[in-house]
């Protein structure tokens, strides 16, 4: 479940855990405060901030952490809550100076009104999908009786709450698609509530679900009386938003009766870091157990639910690779699976008759990004040089075809039945929405189901992709937007990510067109620590491997500005999550590289992000602070810790929000607290813009988005010199 840090960018799934490291001693036992200047730059009256005198010993290295009281839950700290709201004003103070603020506001509008759908679900013939008009702060979701009946209103998210901030989650149809199991997604948050709503009447049942986390789903029995789920034990009061998830177990629930009811299916108390998913299988024979730690390689058990009381049968433990369940056919299992296989291939395990996996699908030359089982097919998706591409083979592994897509882009979707060949996918690129299209699997045709309507021209913006090296000669891609045509330097935002095995493929945001449409040029860096090549690549960019994702992204900005592409004195950066991580400590490391930066909701202090929430499951990729090896690396790139004096730090607004339960807003406090007291780090403007009533990004409503990012998007482009459109 390594994917939990993300969201924002993409959407997730999975995620798990590690030991929470003991406290460190600590060598005041009682804080001292000292006095916290008002501090004044270029006009701007920087909030103060108590500086207290609390200092750590790790492995005998004294290490200061003189903000750490801003770790505090802004809802129930008045102290936290004063500092924010100072913030937030001296931060809106100087946006509302900048002239291309309105421009890109109205723009980013009028380019976010156009029609959207998501990939549909098939259930007895009903179609069920999401829906939104252009500017609606939630889609709506719809279903149709035949794949082009009348649209009928299930849900509308956007009647609940004023603010437009709560969110139609998840949502899974019952076999039949009589009900329907949805989640509520509030101001943001991680947390799930589950409802339930029979779909004919659009009655909304008695039953209601709390504490599911983590893309809270279900998986129906096929009998409709009830579902599995996963949640984790109701929180300490007060500990909501903060605390370490522990302790995640299986449950049935039964239509009808109280959730104080609800049967463990599977748990494992005596190792309360394990998370679990569990789902049922196509013919409803077994429901899958998936159980993951730390990274992405998990273990899987298997329930013969035709033998009631009978144990689970485990077929791959030791959490020693990943093994990602494609479907089955009676006791025979297809798995994706990176088992001697660095960029992965498909093999068939029988949960009855021991025996190894055997090869389906052999490894590739490029690296198996998904797979799905659909009316007798295996569809596969590759990661070509962080593109997509889709083959279909048999069951017996012979490749048949290969599926034509439009272009350089993104391919998602093909679920199904494993008997039905009706299958949808969507496609995306940096100038192309989501498209829909229905794939008939027996004749190998697709067709388009949905189009979205276009506010601007695809056709003038050029979709670029070159390779440059790192600093230890890697060779790493990168995609390059702009206008078509456009050769000269210009204004360019480089965005990265770099890490947990994800991959930044091609895809669309308004906002990128905005930027481009104003004269900029829009870089995303294929960093090491994805997975566009496979572990390898991965692995190259975590633990101790980690400076070369922030070598790869140094190595991008001096190539753009070498190249001519970026201005002089035109480059930003931006990133989210673990991209905001990696954009603190590029501008630690170099300042001068950068014009102006934008680190988003950022795991920004390396010592102590085991200690909330999601946290403890990145360990995979960070590794344990509590070990020796693992702080020194930390420590020699995290954010916080590497504020300088004596360097002029670029213009740079941090983002995060009050409801971010995913990586606390805490880390961008403390940041930001210590780079505006800092001593000597230049005249820029340093700020935070800190929303209210919002997560790490996913359920963010439509005009949050918009002005979170006209906001960003106008103080880049300030201080790289964008003039805007012409």
């Amino acid at each position: 479940m390594r994917r939990i840090l993300l969201l924002a960018f993409l959407s997730t799934t999975a995620c798990v855990s590690a030991p929470a490291p003991p406290p460190p001693a600590v060598a005041a036992a009682e804080p001292a405060p000292s006095p916290a200047p008002t501090l004044v730059v270029q006009g701007l009256r920087y909030p103060p901030a108590r500086r207290v005198d609390l200092t750590e010993d790790h492995f005998g290295t004294s290490v200061a952490d003189p903000y750490r009281w801003l770790e505090n839950d802004v809802r129930n700290d008045p102290e936290v809550r004063t500092w924010v709201t100072a913030e937030n004003e001296v931060t809106d103070e100087f946006l509302a100076t900048l002239p291309l603020r309105p421009a890109f506001k109205q723009r980013m509008t009028q380019l976010y009104d156009y029609e959207r759908y998501a990939l549909p679900v098939k259930k007895e013939g009903l179609y069920f999908y999401t829906h939104n008009t252009g500017l609606q702060n939630q889609s709506v979701l719809f279903v149709r009786s035949g794949l082009n009946g009348e649209p009928r209103q299930l849900i509308d998210p956007n009647t609940w709450s004023a603010d437009g901030a709560t969110a139609l989650a998840e949502w899974t149809p019952s076999e039949d698609g009589k009900l329907l199991a949805y989640s509520i997604q509030d101001g943001g948050t991680d947390w799930r509530t589950v409802k339930v709503m029979d779909t004919a009447t659009g009655k909304i049942l008695a039953d209601e679900l709390k504490w599911l986390k983590y893309a809270g789903g279900v998986s129906w029995a096929k009998d409709g009386k009830g579902f599995y789920y996963s949640r984790y034990p109701e929180p300490a009061a007060g500990a909501t938003f903060q605390d370490a998830t522990l302790n995640q177990r299986v449950y049935f629930h039964r239509l009808g009766t109280a959730q104080a009811a609800d049967k463990v299916v599977y748990a494992t108390p005596d190792n309360p870091k394990l998370s679990h998913g569990a789902f049922v299988t196509e013919d409803g024979r077994w429901l899958v157990v998936t159980t993951s730690e730390a990274g992405d390689e998990n273990d899987v058990h298997v329930v013969d639910l035709k033998r009631p009381g009978s144990p689970p049968i485990a077929m791959f433990t030791g959490l020693k690779n990943q093994w990602n369940y494609i479907g089955n056919e009676g006791s025979r299992f297809f798995f994706s699976t990176d088992q001697d296989a660095p960029l992965k291939r498909v093999v068939a395990a029988d949960a009855i008759r021991r025996i190894a996996p055997v090869t389906v699908i052999p490894e590739a030359k490029s690296a198996l990004d998904d797979v799905d089982l659909v009316g007798g097919k295996l569809i596969a998706a590759y990661l070509v040089d962080a593109k997509s591409e889709v083959r279909t083979f048999d069951l017996t592994g012979k490749q048949l075809s290969t599926i034509a897509l439009p272009g350089i882009g993104t391919v998602a979707g093909f679920g199904g039945k494993d008997k039905d060949p009706e299958t949808f996918f969507s496609f995306a690129s940096y100038n192309r929405p989501t498209t829909i299209y229905r794939y008939d699997a027996s004749t190998g045709r697709a067709s388009e189901w949905a189009v979205p309507k276009l506010t601007f021209d695809p056709d003038s913006i050029s979709v670029e992709q070159r390779f440059y090296p790192s600093k230890d000669g890697t060779r790493v891609p990168m995609f390059i937007v702009r206008k078509k045509g456009s050769t000269g330097p210009a204004p360019t935002m480089l965005y990265g990510y770099g890490g947990f095995n994800i991959a930044l493929t091609p895809g669309f945001s308004p906002m990128t067109i905005a930027w481009i449409e104003q004269g900029g040029t829009y870089v995303v860096a294929n960093l090491r620590g994805g997975s566009e090549y496979g572990n390898a690549w991965h692995d190259a960019g975590r633990l101790q491997n980690k400076q070369n994702v922030f070598d790869d992204f140094i190595a991008a900005g001096e190539y753009l500005k070498a190249e001519g592409i970026a201005a002089p004195k035109g480059l930003s950066a931006i990133g989210r999550s673990n991209g905001g991580l990696l954009v603190g400590a590029v501008t630690n490391q170099r300042p001068d590289l950068f014009d102006a930066v934008a680190p988003g909701v950022g795991v920004m202090d390396m010592l102590r992000f085991d200690k909330f929430t999601a946290g403890r499951y990145w360990v995979d990729d960070y590794g344990h602070p509590d070990k020796e090896q693992d702080f020194r690396t930390q420590l020699s790139y995290s954010p916080y810790h590497n504020i300088k004096g004596g360097k002029d730090y670029p213009p740079l607004i941090a983002v995060t929000a009050d409801t971010d339960d995913r990586v606390v807003p805490g880390h961008s406090f403390k940041y930001i607290a210590r780079l505006q007291a800092e001593p000597d780090t230049g005249t820029a403007p340093h700020l935070i813009r800190i929303d209210v009533r919002s997560g790490h990004g996913s359920g963010k409503p439509v005009t949050k988005i918009i002005e979170e990012y006209s906001d960003v998007y106008a103080f880049l482009g300030h201080f790289t010199g964008m003039e805007g459109a012409k």
